[in-house]
């Protein structure tokens, strides 16, 4: 199969329409990250998807949609979900639904519950409503690999296993959406994301709980109930280990680290925010952003470990942000990135 990589445009979303509802697959940009997408209603093409990423099929898929009334032959419409609907659609927050039997099990893994989300990016809206289907898509990458934030990133993990890639630019958040869970009463954030808790709670007027998996490895047994969830994920080749605790000794450490695994003959270097990066000169630093400015780590952070690659990077050490705010959705991110390997500097 050959892929071509086509500049948005009225003629290359109509080619990516007619693919879709004859059961094809289509790489596509929203705000977050690059979607690989089919029709939600034909399970074939769904199980498509898995093959062309190498995707567990117990891993659920977001489906996408363009206007609310999509929503009645998919899901029961729980009414706590109104307002976060009036507030964040379009945009970066996937909601869980009990679902209906029109949606495959191929879709939710099985799941009682579907996701849902309505992209902000014109060219997904643009995609979705001249298609007339409801899009399953996850992040256009081969599975476990950092999510793909601009078109070349889903080429490269893609190529000849998808016919088109539609190419809208680089992604603006550089993370994929919150996913709040909704069908148990009480709010859950499955995976953090764009849209934080506090910005959940000020529209909900209550309190929104964070799942304990979003800091943590799956358990033995432990169903993903959304995606993201797997015990290793977003990693790049490098063996990538996090460093926590006093800043001052977080720099100290990973210098040494770094230096010691270059004197064994490995490729290493340092993530680092940029208020260190002087400070880590030796280490061929890579800028993550400041430690003032979460929402620009989380924009670059699949960028730089793709760049990992690129390198040929053997080890990798890693700053950490608090886990408030955006810093759960980057801690969330590099934890899966890092499979939880976490050093101390104590």
């Amino acid at each position: 199969m050959i892929t071509q990589l086509l500049p948005v445009s009225e003629q290359s979303l109509a080619m990516a329409s007619a693919l879709l509802r004859q059961g094809e697959l289509v790489a596509f940009p929203t705000e977050t990250v690059y979607g690989l997408g089919a029709d939600a209603l034909n399970a074939e093409a769904v199980r498509n998807i898995f093959s062309a990423k190498g995707r567990p099929a117990d891993n659920p898929l977001i489906v996408h949609i363009y206007d609310r009334s999509q929503l009645d032959p998919l899901c029961e419409i729980p009414e706590a979900s109104l307002p976060l609907m009036e507030a964040f659609w379009p945009g970066p927050l996937t909601l869980l639904f009990p679902r209906k039997s029109t949606v495959p099990d191929v879709v939710t893994a099985g799941l009682p519950t579907v996701a849902i989300r309505m992209p902000s990016h014109p060219a997904a809206a643009a995609l979705l409503r001249v298609s007339g289907v409801p899009v399953a898509a996850p992040s256009a990458n081969r599975s476990g690999r950092p999510s793909p934030t601009t078109a070349a990133h889903v080429l490269e993990d893609l190529q000849d296993r998808i016919p088109l890639i539609l190419d809208g630019g680089p992604c603006e958040v550089g993370l994929e959406s919150t996913v709040l869970d909704l069908s148990h009463g009480d709010p859950v954030i499955l995976r953090p994301g764009g849209i934080t808790k506090d910005m959940l709670e000020k529209v909900l007027q209550r309190p929104v709980a964070v799942a304990g998996s979003v800091l943590r490895p799956l358990r033995e047994n432990e169903t993903a109930l959304s995606p993201g969830m797997r015990y290793k994920h977003y990693a790049p080749r490098a063996v990538l280990t996090l460093v926590e605790g006093d800043p001052g000794k977080v720099v100290s450490l990973m210098r040494k680290r770094c230096l010691a695994d270059r004197a064994e003959g490995r490729t290493a270097c340092v993530l680092c925010f940029r208020e260190h990066m002087e400070a880590l000169r030796e280490c061929n630093p890579h800028d993550i952003g400041s430690l003032s400015h979460p929402e620009e780590t989380a924009h670059r952070l699949f960028d730089v470990l793709r760049a990992l690659d690129e390198e040929g990077m053997d080890s990798v050490y890693s700053e950490v942000l608090p886990p408030e705010g955006m810093g759960l959705a980057v801690m969330n991110r590099l934890g899966r990135a890092a499979a939880f390997r976490t050093l101390r500097a104590d």
